[in-house]
């Protein structure tokens, strides 16, 4: 299977300690961020609507099917 860095990259939130804007559970849209990785965060809209920089350790990377990712990018 060919490499899929052009692709939109989905996380699952694992814990929301202190971070209001995110819901346990719930799958988000990984923005590219390279300074914040390197950081050990990650960029993601939350619930407030805009992209803000949450610790990396607060989700999981998600394996999603083409399909799949097709329908949460329309949804984000």
């Amino acid at each position: 299977m060919a490499k899929t860095q052009s692709r939109v990259k989905f996380v699952l939130c694992i814990a929301n300690k202190d971070c209001e804007d995110l819901e346990k559970g719930k799958v988000y849209a990984l923005l590219p961020d390279a300074r914040a990785k390197r950081d050990g965060y990650i960029r993601v809209v939350d619930e407030s609507g805009e992209d803000y920089l949450y610790p990396e350790l607060l989700f999981v990377a998600l394996d999603i099917p083409a399909k799949a990712r097709e329908a949460l990018s329309v949804a984000s």
